[in-house]
């Protein structure tokens, strides 16, 4: 996950921003970019990077959801972490011999000392790894998914959606940035919050922006246009995972996003187009911030609920409207080896 969000980056136990300071999110160290002139020293090639994920982390699942869309998974091929991690943070334990098969590492961490001898930041998803020579290329999560739907143009398969179109992109950008301050990262500064008033603040601004998303998707299928666009991959991977960890377990509990109308049929819209839910693993998800937060779950205990199979009901979005692909179409089967569980066969 994102660099000090308290779930992730600087130790095993995952509570390294969960102290008496306020909460705060650094900015990304690894900032180089990928692109398809290869500026940074970094070119677009089919199959030289590795995308190092977490299913757990709604800042890696971002990546994993656009590179779906895009048909990427040849160009750019995947590992995915234990969702638990120890002392050295992200373990490729879900791998035979707890080594991942490309990169022939144990921990992400080696990546990141490849990279910077003695670096002293957390190791945060997602990660973009350099498969020649080992080292990481980029951390950066918000730039990631922004340059594999723009830089990476030539290797989209064909009826790939355009995800960051240039005409509204100063509306895209303006949403993203309310929608990042305070409902993607909002919700980590109301569960890591030091103090009655640096809570009260956070949970406040996660409410707010909430209802004023609810109300513009009222009468509109998709936040920006007619055609999902990054902006809605951003919020999808909240919503997600909203009333099963964050109500609950980050105490942003006024309402859940199953009790609004208009967000959570939009949330089901979303889940159930190719791309979006055929990437969700909630046993992931549930596991790591219940039992990865220790100093907010000291008890282990992962609860049951709720029921995920509510996540297939109708959803009946597309009486209004929209395209969800444009003039694209929807992405292929899920490839081999990177299937999730589905909520009718998933705990809960």
């Amino acid at each position: 996950m994102g660099q000090d969000d308290g779930a992730s980056d600087a130790g095993g136990n995952g509570n390294a921003a969960y102290g008496r300071k306020p909460f705060k999110r650094s900015a990304s160290h690894f900032t180089d970019r990928i692109t398809a002139d290869g500026r940074d020293g970094w070119p677009v090639e089919r199959g030289r990077y590795r995308l190092v994920v977490s299913r757990a982390c709604p800042w890696a699942s971002r990546a994993v959801i656009t590179r779906r869309l895009l048909g990427l998974e040849d160009a750019l091929p995947m590992a995915v972490v234990d969702p638990l991690q120890d002392d050295r943070s992200w373990r490729f334990t879900l791998d035979p011999d707890g080594r991942d098969p490309v990169l022939g590492i144990r921990y992400l961490g080696e990546a990141y000392d490849a990279r910077e001898n003695g670096y002293p930041g957390g190791v945060s998803v997602p990660a973009i790894v350099d498969v020649p020579s080992g080292k990481l290329v980029t951390n950066d999560y918000k730039q990631i998914t922004l340059d594999l739907a723009t830089e990476w143009k030539d290797l989209h398969r064909a009826g790939a959606p355009d995800l960051y179109p240039e005409q509204p992109r100063d509306e895209i950008d303006l949403l993203m940035a309310g929608i990042h301050r305070d409902v993607n990262n909002g919700v980590y500064r109301a569960g890591f919050a030091v103090n009655q008033a640096e809570y009260d603040e956070a949970y406040r601004d996660v409410f707010r922006r909430l209802e004023l998303l609810s109300d513009h998707l009222a009468h509109r299928r998709f936040l920006v246009g007619d055609t999902i666009t990054e902006a809605d991959i951003r919020l999808f991977t909240t919503l997600v995972r909203f009333d099963c960890v964050y109500h609950g377990h980050f105490k942003c509990n006024r309402w859940k996003i199953a009790e609004d109308p208009v967000l959570w049929a939009y949330a089901r819209d979303l889940y159930q187009t190719p791309g979006f839910g055929d990437t969700v693993d909630f046993d992931h998800i549930k596991r790591h911030y219940y039992l990865v937060h220790t100093r907010l779950n000291p008890s282990g205990i992962v609860p049951l609920g709720p029921d995920l199979t509510a996540w297939l009901a109708p959803h009946h979005r597309d009486e209004l409207g929209g395209r969800p692909f444009g003039d694209g179409t929807p992405p292929g089967p899920v490839p081999p080896g990177e299937e999730v569980t589905p909520p009718d066969r998933a705990c809960g």
